[in-house]
């Protein structure tokens, strides 16, 4: 009969990881197949957005991640210049990991961890979990969806050793060619190709003696035919990561090629050892489903995007945690179904816009190429070479910076039209990338307040359903725990007495999800609470909306 597990997760990078440990933090069994030993000599990401880490503060590991390996202390400028010993157009300064401040809007920021340190970090939180069992090494072979269950195929590639795992739900984690997504006949929708590229990871002990820039994590090489490579600190020691951006035509570089374009981003000769190349194709795909019965796809099985903004791991997390606390509800017989469907109502929408906006920051970083730079600024005996250069490095600089400030990619998504969550009639927010107002509308991430025993709002939620009171006189709220008992919902009450907290969230009573989403909020519970209860475990339909909204209706503006 083979062996059994509550889920199944095909593949093994940062995003399989985090669905595993966010399972085996919920006490839900799970079985991870990864067909390589994990591995990584080429990161494929490098920054862990400030989502995901208020994500790594719920699962109690920002002290790893902050310990993981990459230099904190390194400068994070972004600068673009002609090479490391010539003209520098422009700059982006930032400050390094250690001396960075969150901002007001959250208790964590951004942290630099790539793939190689952040993948052991992962691997770390999962293997913590009795419930987790990680299968490297071990390739799915193929599925198939009863109806009531999958039974999947495993096969050891080191020994060749098949075996049947049965399981309630199998998640594809594995990667741009899923094989999960093809089994089941997904197709997606975008560019394919936007360029051919290849990355070349080398070592070089004290680089920044070699050049005249001062230390930055990225730099833009860009020549006559403008922009051409850049180049990024992986570890912020004495591994880089040299990516020679391509176009739409394949094409193989050769070592010998690398090291002649190394060479030229330096401006002159030096020794530097090369540790691994990887040709890859920049994309801008999203799934058209993300998932079909009891099969799902998440991470870059259903999205692929240029890195240009680091949003593709960063929105792979957001993808498991809307779903791991719904195959969760699902296991423990509390979801209802509806609630599965709701993971691609929400999240497609979030790639579709993620990956949108990458291209876009792609299209700017290489915008040179179309409108070619002013030879002048490549002209050393211009007399007007100067005011050139300073001239095209503001314009290009100005025009960066959208890439650099995002925080409305990574905090202001927002659900709309999910089957689980209940609107309040107030309007959908103007959806920003370089600036963030935080808001409690249904539908939105719960805004981040510090609590008067130092705690933020965020540490309260992740393993529950958290209804959220306000105020000391808040309304009594009794028949919504028994309405949600009587159908086996996790549910907290949260009494908050801070006036600063109160006009942030814009109404007396919250309901925030597990993942820590808003799913209704009003000043006074609706006359049927079990309706209430049922929408948001995915038990009703829409019919209720206004119903919910009439009883619970309110006066209060928007915060």
């Amino acid at each position: 009969m083979g062996s059994r597990t509550s889920v199944l997760i095909a593949g093994g990078g940062p995003v399989g990881l985090a669905l595993a440990g966010d399972l085996g933090w919920r006490g839900i069994d799970c079985r991870l197949a990864e067909r390589s030993d994990g591995s990584i000599s080429q990161p494929k990401m490098d920054m862990v957005g400030i989502r995901s880490m208020e994500f790594c503060r719920r699962w109690g590991i920002v002290p790893w991640v902050e310990a993981a390996g990459y230099n904190r202390d390194y400068p994070q400028d972004c600068a673009w210049v002609t090479d490391l010993n010539g003209y520098e157009f422009g700059r982006e300064p930032f400050a390094s990991p250690s001396r960075e401040k969150p901002p007001v809007h959250s208790p964590q920021k951004r942290e630099r961890c790539p793939q190689n340190f952040f993948d052991p970090v992962l691997k770390r939180f999962a293997s913590g979990f009795p419930e987790v069992h990680l299968s490297f090494d071990t390739e799915l072979l193929g599925f198939d969806d009863k109806g009531d269950c999958v039974e999947a195929r495993l096969r050891d590639t080191m020994t060749g050793q098949t075996e049947t795992v049965i399981c309630d739900y199998l998640v594809g984690c594995d990667g741009g060619a899923s094989a999960v997504r093809h089994a089941l006949g997904i197709e997606m929708e975008g560019e394919p190709v936007l360029t051919y590229t290849t990355n070349v990871v080398f070592r070089c002990e004290g680089l920044e003696e070699l050049h005249t820039k001062q230390p930055g994590y990225r730099f833009i090489f860009i020549g006559p035919e403008g922009t051409w490579a850049t180049l990024v600190a992986i570890n912020g020691r004495d591994q880089w990561r040299f990516s020679l951006v391509g176009d739409d035509q394949k094409r193989a570089l050769s070592e010998d090629e690398a090291r002649a374009a190394i060479v030229r981003a330096m401006g002159k000769p030096f020794d530097f050892e090369i540790l691994s190349m990887l040709p890859w194709v920049r994309r801008q795909l999203v799934a058209r489903e993300y998932g079909r019965g009891r099969v799902f796809i998440a991470g870059d099985a259903a999205h692929l995007t240029s890195p240009t903004g680091g949003f593709g791991m960063n929105t792979g997390l957001l993808d498991v945690v809307n779903l791991s606390w719904k195959l969760a509800a699902m296991v423990q017989g509390w979801g209802g179904p509806r609630l599965l469907e709701s993971y691609e109502t929400e999240q497609h929408p979030v790639a579709v816009r993620n990956v949108g906006e990458a291209g876009e920051n792609l299209r700017r970083m290489l915008s040179p190429r179309i409108l070619k730079p002013d030879p002048a600024v490549f002209d050393r005996d211009s007399p007007d070479i100067e005011a050139a250069r300073r001239e095209y490095g503001q314009r290009y600089t100005d025009m960066m910076r959208r890439e650099w400030y995002s925080i409305g990619i990574h905090l202001g998504y927002v659900y709309e039209g999910s089957p689980v969550i209940v609107p309040d009639g107030t309007p959908a927010p103007v959806q920003e990338v370089s600036s963030y107002t935080p808001s409690a509308r249904p539908g939105s991430r719960a805004p981040h307040a510090w609590l008067a025993d130092g705690r933020s709002t965020l540490d309260l939620f992740g393993k529950a359903f958290v209804l959220m009171r306000f105020g000391s006189d808040a309304p009594d709220v009794h028949p919504l725990p028994s309405a949600a008992a009587a159908v086996g919902v996790p549910l907290s009450i949260e009494t908050i007495d801070d006036p600063a907290a109160a006009a942030l969230y814009g109404r007396r009573l919250v309901l925030v999800r597990p993942d820590g989403q808003v799913a209704w909020r009003a000043d006074r519970l609706p006359a049927d609470c079990a309706a209430l209860v049922d929408r948001i475990r995915g038990a009703a339909f829409a019919t209720d909306d206004m119903r919910m909204q009439h009883d619970a209706s309110s006066t209060t503006t928007e915060a």
